[in-house]
C-alpha cells in the first residue's frame, strides 16, 4: 500500500496482544479481509528481529508493513530486514551500552538475558529491589537511559528517546500516517508509552497489571476479550461499519 493511500492502521503488540489466542486471530484477520478498505499494520515487539520473523511465520500472520523491534529499539521495512538508518542514527548518540552495563552489574538480582540487540540491554528481576537499586544508581551516574519494566520480570535498559511509544511516533510522522484511523494495541508494561501517545487504543482483557493500572482516558478501551478478540472488539468500538468513514 502506498503510504499516501493508508486510511486504517493497526500498531500492536505480538505475544499476549495479536497472537495467544487462534481462533480469535483467524476472525479478526477474516474481519479485516470483509472490510472496504486496507488495514496497514505495524507490528511493535519485545522480540528482536530474527524471534519476531519465527513467530510472524509460525502464525502465519500477514506480512506487517512496518516491524519494530526490541521494545522499539529498531525499526524495519516490513519483513526484509532492512533497517531504518535514519531512526538507528538519531538514538546511537545517547547510547552508552558499557557505562550502564557497568552500573547494572552492580546491582544484586539483576539477572542479564542474552538478546541480540544493538540498543538494548535486558535483564530479568525476582523482585523490585534490584529495579529500585539500578534507577538510584543511574539518576547519581547521570546516564541517559530509558528503563522499562515489564511483566513484574523483564528489565529493558534503553536508549532515552526510544521505546515502543517514540517509535511508533516516529514511524507515523516520518510516513506522513498520523491522520490514518489509527488502532494501537497491547498487553504488558513496555506497551504504556504507545498506548498512552492518544490515538485510539486497546488495552487486552488478558493485560498485565501495569496497564490496568493506567488512568482513565477516552480514548484507550478496555476490552473484555482476550488477545486478537480484544482488537476485534475495540476496532468495532472505534471504527465499526457506522463509524468506518469517521476520521480519528
Amino acid at each position: 500500500m502506498k503510504p499516501h493511500s493508508v486510511t486504517h492502521l493497526l500498531a500492536t503488540d505480538l505475544d499476549g496482544t495479536l497472537v495467544g489466542d487462534a481462533d480469535s486471530l483467524r476472525r479478526l484477520l477474516h474481519y479485516y479481509e470483509d472490510e472496504p478498505y486496507d488495514v496497514t499494520l505495524i507490528y511493535s515487539t519485545g522480540r528482536h528481529l530474527q524471534s519476531a520473523l519465527s513467530l510472524i511465520e509460525e502464525e502465519g500472520l500477514p506480512a506487517p508493513h512496518i516491524l519494530i523491534t526490541d521494545v522499539g529499539t529498531e525499526i524495519y521495512e516490513g519483513i526484509s530486514g532492512q533497517p531504518d538508518r535514519q531512526w538507528r542514527a538519531q538514538i546511537t548518540a545517547q547510547w552508552f551500552p558499557e557505562r550502564l552495563a557497568a552500573a547494572a552489574a552492580s546491582c544484586k538480582g539483576l539477572i542479564p538475558q542474552d538478546i541480540p540487540s544493538r540498543h538494548r540491554l535486558s535483564y530479568t528481576i525476582q523482585s523490585e529491589e534490584p529495579v529500585r537499586e539500578l534507577e538510584k544508581k543511574l539518576a547519581e551516574l547521570q546516564i541517559p537511559h530509558k528503563l522499562i519494566v515489564s511483566s513484574g520480570r523483564d528489565v529493558d535498559i534503553l536508549p532515552p528517546n526510544t521505546g515502543k511509544g517514540e517509535a511508533l511516533r516516529y514511524v507515523l510522522q516520518s510516513r506522513g500516517w498520523q491522520s490514518a484511523n489509527i488502532l494501537v494495541a497491547g498487553d504488558s508494561g513496555n506497551d504504556h508509552e504507545m498506548i498512552a501517545l492518544g490515538y485510539p487504543a486497546v488495552i487486552v482483557g488478558n493485560a498485565q497489571q501495569e496497564l490496568y493500572a493506567m488512568a482513565e482516558q477516552p480514548h484507550i478501551f478496555r476490552a473484555v476479550q482476550y488477545c486478537a478478540g480484544g482488537i476485534h472488539e475495540a476496532w468495532e468500538y472505534f471504527y465499526g461499519t457506522s463509524k468506518a468513514g469517521v476520521s480519528k
